[in-house]
């Protein structure tokens, strides 16, 4: 490809509807995309890239001439010039199959003792006189057939390729050379063995797409459905990300016969291949979905002649086809559900060890071999079950990013070692979420860095769902499974401002960078997915014997509508971080466009625009239960921002990248809960909307009122009460606010009177159409000290109200945290004194940082000031972990001024069992916060010390709320008080 053809490409890319006028202009300043060992000027010892021919031997691994293409090809997207035969080259080989290497090697120009025999490890280094007749050259060698592909994707990367071009479009800068430096380079060697993720949950998205993309019309020769043109993409990318292990898609797919090509693919690009925690011995469970005939049940008790066969089967082929693969043992029921057999370890123990005979007769008894104690499989090793000590015990979060099990230190250490099964994607209870990224970055290295650290380095593999769409996480899960200390949690920020730059350049990585980081600490909080679920506990109620103790409500909002502006808070922080980057899309160069709508904006600006739409569906509704003539409006405004929202995923179904990802954004996030519309299943799974886009979608329902003729005065309050929440300068909140509204058509003139000098109403005066929010504020620099209540009078329409604004202006000495409103919030992170070994989780908490114990000892001491006296309840927020050790639950304890600790097993107090996931774990992961209450006495107000102490390095707390008889019901808890 010749510069003037890349530069023609990139202008004819197509630009984004509606994008500034600016960013067309913007293009001329290409980002600056190197990085690593090369660098953009020459210098002494360094080695040119541009024009510089690959050279590969073709006794080398197939996966290592293959990739050699794709660096052909990288290279001539970055230079755009044909290739100089006569230049120095770039050698890329295997050390033991390469005779170009060993050649190398065998002339003592190349050392590669410190990496022979490693595990997928590269060596890069310029060597002089490599060869004969070859002065220099850029030498890539693999200790294997990975190792060597690694190498080569490792240069593209550094020039600039992101392992994301295809799945979003990311263009490459052009440049007119680039050089490596001296020295021995190497991206070291794996930390996990087997790295890699499921692609799962495949339905709308890749279901629909892939299909047609690479179907017979665009891909001939290959068959329709998810075949080898499609893995061959997904292959690429996993070895640009270091990854080498893939669960393929399961649903009405089988991955042997849907292509026959499709195991021949991976064996070509050097992946190994496996099979999700429900398909044993290397065939998925639609293969036995297909050819019922003489099978029977799916039963090993009543059927098993025909399951072992079955197997025999998928053995047979593994053995001939020479597939690299790891052999997943056990077996659940057929869907992903149970088994229908009974859950006693003699059962398990049989599959086991007939699958394990069946692979002794099929000499494969020896290749890697894994169980992974899925949802109820982990009761087995619960109750003691072990398998062969060679095979890989996987331990699996609970589906929502929270380790259930992790390996007991007490036990002698297996030779199969452990694995890890994690979510970024998931289908089940509380609620399926699939649209979008909703990771927190923080919160996902708190538990891979807990889950290595714990000896789990045999096996990981996370649910990335479509894998588009879920990039950020999963090129991050993949980063730290290669090297966890490269990326302690200090550095999460740089990690994100380097994925940034992969994919859009220097000098935009840092502001996108930052509203990287901001979306997922937003995402975090709740699911898109849970916006119209409320979830409850009836305090009259024991949760922990109880199940209809915890009540779910689809009709509902999560964040309060009515105290500390709640609902209007995070729906303005969703807007904020929407409007930056609107405003940062304006500077993106053109040919970039595409890839910042797929890789930033979509998920990030849909979002505050489904925030949007569900405030205006719940203030909509309240409105029309108080007959609030603004009702109408709310519903029309609720309607068009659905109407942005398909918008949005229509321009991505149709326009994005040329029409590229044609019918992709089909994943449904707004219509879950709507029992009479779609069944029983309709509170978890998601709404099957046919692809139709209605406004009856919005669920629940919008409501609209005949608004009579006149006028009619009506009057609501901050806090929804018949009184104002009460004032105070120790409280957060400055200001508070009346409603002045109409119940009718015809607007009225209206007055707001206070009945003190010192409290002052903004918009006192003045005529209501709709309504009028007036706010009050309190001078404290002339309120009187003490306790009082000042009289406001609201007058319109005829008629004449009186509300109360409660003051309460302390005479106490204010120190530490300060308690008005009946309560004190605080951060975790805010102490004033800790003893013992903790570590901040910057942004795990869904107000703010969270605080660990690294070893399960020590205090945080926090100073408050009460004005109250008697007993108190202390609530902590707490991540919502499981009990991943061999104890009786995870514990924590709290004390006010010196008393004895009160200890809570959190594990207990809210009947979480982490193995049965019931109804308690989904309040408490839908809410992504768990949180216990202990009682205290408070002797006399004044100055008082609460200490928060660790008991269990598995609890992160986030914040601590004193109650003192003034908290209100709200998703995120009160705000946090001021701090003097």
């Amino acid at each position: 490809m010749t510069r003037r053809t890349l530069l023609a490409g990139a202008a004819a890319a197509p630009l984004l509807a509606a994008v500034p006028s600016s960013a067309a202009h913007a293009g001329a300043t290409v980002p600056d995309q190197t990085g690593g060992y090369v660098r953009t000027r020459n210098g002494p010892g360094r080695f040119a890239l541009a024009g510089a021919p690959v050279r590969v031997s073709d006794d080398d691994f197939p996966g290592v001439l293959r990739v050699a293409e794709d660096l052909r090809g990288d290279l001539a997207k970055v230079f755009g010039t044909e290739v100089a035969d006569n230049q120095d080259p770039i050698i890329v080989g295997t050390i033991g199959r390469s005779p170009l290497i060993d050649r190398i090697v065998a002339r003592g120009k190349l050392d590669v003792t410190a990496i022979r025999g490693k595990w997928e490890t590269t060596i890069e280094q310029i060597v002089d006189n490599p060869l004969p007749g070859v002065e220099r050259a850029f030498v890539i060698a693999g200790s294997d057939q990975r190792g060597t592909i690694y190498g080569a994707y490792d240069l593209s990367r550094n020039i600039g390729v992101s392992p994301w071009h295809f799945w979003d479009d990311v263009p490459v800068a052009h440049r007119d050379e680039l050089y490596v430096l001296p020295g021995r380079h190497t991206q070291g060697t794996p930390a996990v063995k087997y790295r890699g993720f499921f692609i799962n949950d495949e339905n709308p998205a890749t279901g629909t797409w892939a299909p047609e993309y690479f179907g017979p019309g665009k891909a001939p020769g290959y068959p329709g459905g998810l075949n080898a043109a499609y893995f061959a993409k997904v292959f690429e990318t996993m070895l640009r990300l270091k990854a080498n292990y893939l669960w393929p898609a399961v649903w009405g797919r089988a991955f042997a016969e849907d292509d026959p090509a499709n195991h021949a693919t991976a064996t070509r690009y050097g992946v190994v291949m496996g099979t999700s925690h429900e398909a044993p011995m290397m065939r998925g469970i639609e293969e036995w979905n297909r050819h019922p005939a003489g099978t029977g049940e799916w039963s090993f008790r009543r059927n098993p002649d025909a399951i072992k066969a079955y197997w025999r089967f998928g053995a047979e082929r593994m053995r001939d086809q020479d597939i690299e693969g790891v052999i997943t043992l056990g077996m659940r029921g057929n869907g992903d559900v149970s088994l229908p057999d009974g859950d006693g370890i003699d059962l398990m123990s049989s599959i086991i060890d007939n699958q394990r005979a069946i692979l002794q007769d099929t000499g494969l008894i020896g290749r890697p071999q894994v169980q992974t104690l899925y949802k109820e499989v982990q009761r087995y090793w619960d109750a003691g079950y072990r398998p062969p000590d060679d095979v890989t015990v996987v331990f699996c979060d609970d589906n929502w990013g929270n380790m259930r099990k992790l390996p007991d230190p007490s036990l002698p250490a297996r030779s199969g070692g452990y694995g890890m099964y994690y979510h970024f994607d998931y289908v089940g209870d509380g609620r399926n979420y699939k649209w979008a990224d909703t990771a927190n970055l923080t919160n996902v290295w708190e538990q891979l860095h807990l889950a290595y650290t714990s000896g789990v380095d045999r096996l990981w593999v996370v649910n990335a769902g479509d894998l588009k769409n879920e990039e950020l996480p999963t090129q991050f899960f993949l980063d730290y499974a290669w090297n966890p200390a490269a990326w302690p949690v200090s550095e999460l920020a740089e990690w994100t401002r380097q994925y940034a730059a992969q994919n859009f350049g220097a000098a935009l990585a840092p502001a996108i960078a930052a509203l990287l980081e901001e979306y997922g600490h937003l995402q975090s909080r709740r699911k898109p997915e849970l916006l119209n679920r409320r979830i409850t506990v009836n305090p009259a109620k024991d949760v922990t014997t109880d199940p209809t103790a915890i009540v779910y409500d689809d009709k509902a909002t999560p964040f309060s509508l009515t105290d500390y502006g709640e609902m209007d808070r995070v729906t303005g922080d969703w807007l904020a971080l929407a409007a930056r980057a609107s405003r940062l899309r304006a500077t993106v160069p053109a040919a970039w466009q595409d890839a910042f709508y797929q890789l930033v904006y979509y998920a990030l600006k849909d979002t505050a625009v489904i925030y949007d739409l569900r405030r205006a569906e719940f203030t909509n509704i309240r409105y029309a239960a108080e007959g609030r003539a603004g009702t109408n409006a709310l519903a029309d405004r609720a309607e068009a921002l659905f109407a942005e929202d398909q918008a949005m995923s229509a321009y991505y179904n149709t326009v994005l990248a040329g029409g590229k990802w044609h019918n992709w954004q089909l994943q449904p996030k707004i219509g879950y809960g709507n029992v009479a519309r779609y069944g029983p299943n309709a509170p978890w799974q998601q709404p099957e909307l046919n692809n139709v886009a209605l406004p009856d979608e919005i669920y629940p329902y919008l409501q609209r009122i005949t608004v009579p003729a006149g006028s009619s005065l009506g009057v609501a309050l901050d806090g929804g009460g018949s009184a104002l929440p009460a004032f105070s300068p120790w409280q957060s909140q400055s200001t508070q606010y009346i409603d002045v509204y109409n119940r009718g058509t015809t607007p009225f003139r209206y007055t707001i009177d206070s009945g003190a000098p010192w409290l002052s109403v903004t918009h006192a005066r003045g005529t209501v159409t709709d309504q009028v929010r007036a706010l009050v504020t309190v001078d404290w620099r002339r309120a009187p000290k003490g306790v009082r209540s000042v009289p406001i009078t609201v007058t319109g329409a005829g008629t004449t109200v009186v509300v109360q604004a409660p003051v309460d202006n302390p005479t106490l000495k204010p120190a530490g945290f300060l308690e008005a409103n009946g309560y004190v919030a605080i951060e975790a992170g805010h102490y004033r004194r800790k003893t013992g070994n903790w570590q901040l989780l910057p942004g795990i908490g869904k107000t703010g940082d969270g605080l660990r114990s690294v070893d399960g000892t020590g205090r945080l001491d926090y100073t408050v000031t009460l004005t109250s006296s008697g007993p108190v309840t202390v609530t902590a927020y707490l991540s919502p972990r499981n009990n991943t050790r061999p104890t009786d639950g995870l514990k924590y304890a709290v004390s006010i001024d010196g008393a004895a600790p009160q200890t809570v097993n959190v594990t207990r107090a809210t009947g979480a069992n982490d193995t049965t996931m019931n109804r308690q774990w989904a309040r408490n992961t839908s809410d992504n916060i768990n949180r216990t209450t202990t009682t205290h006495t408070v002797a006399a107000p004044g100055t008082h010390t609460l200490t928060f102490w660790a008991v269990d390095p598995t609890v992160i707390v986030q914040r601590l709320v004193v109650d003192t008889g003034g908290v209100k019901d709200s998703y995120l808890g009160p705000p946090e008080s001021r701090r003097v």
